[in-house]
């Protein structure tokens, strides 16, 4: 065994993500009150898919008590999922996929079964609107701001990015 082999891994020298360091302060709370981990909400769109992403929301896993009878001294729990109004009657029919996917996710098997609340889903985790075209002028003026612009890609992505800067201001 030579020095080499004996290392540590590198290590940035006082350089950590901001990722990092809240995920270490948030888990520990999430994992005590709500018995879920960032990692679950942050990737809930995949696990839900597209039909329940934008209506759902983990709220917390309650964990059964170790009984001493279970093997491995783990038993699932059961998943408190929010969801917005009559979509909670496709989310029961569709919870058996869900739990598999969420099991998936844990790579074992965390969810026994899921509680559905009705209520509403946090303005937060709802995707944002696309915004209306723009007409007269600004329309006229983004369209001169383009030109030249031989990439579709690009041309897509500068016009999203006008129309969203040109549009009038909402009053609130």
């Amino acid at each position: 065994m030579n020095a080499k082999d004996t290392k540590t891994p590198f290590r940035r020298k006082g350089a950590l993500q901001i990722a990092e360091l809240a995920n270490g302060i948030v888990d520990p709370v999430l994992a005590r009150r709500a018995g879920i981990s960032t990692a679950l909400l942050g990737s809930w769109d995949e696990i839900a898919g597209e039909e329940f992403a934008d209506c759902t929301r983990p709220e917390k896993i309650a964990w059964a008590r170790n009984d001493g009878y279970s093997e491995g001294g783990h038993q699932p729990g059961v998943l408190t999922i929010a969801c917005e109004g009559a979509r909670a009657l496709f989310l029961t029919h569709a919870q058996g996929e869900l739990i598999g996917r969420i099991n998936g996710f844990f790579g074992f098997p965390a969810v026994r079964q899921i509680r559905i609340v009705q209520k509403p889903v946090s303005a937060t985790f709802k995707h944002p609107r696309k915004p209306p075209p723009l007409r007269g002028e600004a329309a006229r003026r983004l369209e001169g701001m383009m030109e030249g612009i031989e990439s579709d890609a690009l041309r897509r992505a500068v016009e999203r990015l006008g129309t969203a800067v040109l549009q009038k201001k909402r009053a609130r």
